[in-house]
């Protein structure tokens, strides 16, 4: 009787701990088995079965992460002290090389984004920073990249989000631009001014050499002043009328004389 019941506890032993080497990972997840603390195999996804006691695993989430990068102050290439925060994603390629060659990979991709980002900020001036934004962010993202590929991490993307700048030099800033402004506007202006004089001067010029496209333009802007209510009334003379009334009226003079 005594035989029948340690037998029996003894199977219910067994299959305990044949159960609990049952193991379930998601599609996204992987299982890093390690056996005898050596690593053995990447299980996963579905369900397995590893040794109790004797092997363990860790899992890891294969899924793109987002890490926001605190807003850091750093000096830039023209000593502008400036505050930049930034968001970086990632995704992990290896998972056996994500558990043993870093202790924690989130940790290690943070800490060396935030520095790769004070050191890429310090190799550009500030116009170059609020300009380049393109350009800088695929330079952190190749810094970072090369420096996480033996960890098993891949970094898909990285944007700079918010450049805070002192409150000087956004006033310097604001008065440059509005004297870009205005230089502009008197370029126009004076562009403007003389397109116009030279279509004077050549319209001048043809109504000089045609004495009835001369006429034509005055009695042209007779009836552009008609056009408003007006109560005065300018009726624009011929110049051969005026050449005549001043000859005869010389004449008469002579005459009296």
């Amino acid at each position: 009787m005594i035989s029948v019941t340690t037998s029996a506890f003894v199977l219910i032993i067994l299959v305990l701990l044949l159960l609990s080497g049952i193991r379930i990972t998601q599609e996204y997840q992987r299982g890093v088995v390690f056996r005898l603390g050596r690593f053995l195999a990447i299980k996963g996804p579905g369900i397995y079965w590893i040794i109790p006691i004797i092997d363990n695993q860790q899992r890891v989430d294969l899924r793109t992460k987002t890490v926001e990068l605190e807003q850091q102050e750093t000096i830039t290439k023209d000593s502008v002290t400036i505050k930049v925060n930034a968001v970086l994603w990632f995704k992990i390629t290896s998972p056996e090389e994500a558990i043993i060659q870093v202790a924690d990979y989130n940790k290690a991709v943070y800490q060396f984004s935030v520095t790769a980002l004070r050191n890429v900020i310090g190799q550009h001036t500030l116009d170059e920073v609020l300009r380049d934004r393109e350009l800088i962010n695929a330079i952190l993202q190749k810094m970072v990249d090369i420096a996480t590929v033996p960890w098993g991490i891949k970094i898909e993307m990285v944007e700079m989000k918010d450049v805070e700048i002192p409150e000087a030099m956004q006033r310097a800033m604001a008065r440059e631009a509005e004297a870009i402004r205005e230089k502009r506007a008197r370029i126009v202006k004076a562009e403007a001014e003389l397109e116009a004089s030279i279509k004077l001067t050549q319209g001048a010029k043809e109504m000089e050499g045609s004495p009835i496209a001369l006429e034509l333009r005055r009695m042209q802007m007779l009836s552009e002043i008609g056009i408003d209510n007006n109560t005065t009334t300018v009726i624009l003379m011929p110049s051969e009328f005026t050449a005549a009334a001043k000859s005869f009226t010389n004449m008469m003079n002579l005459k009296k004389e």
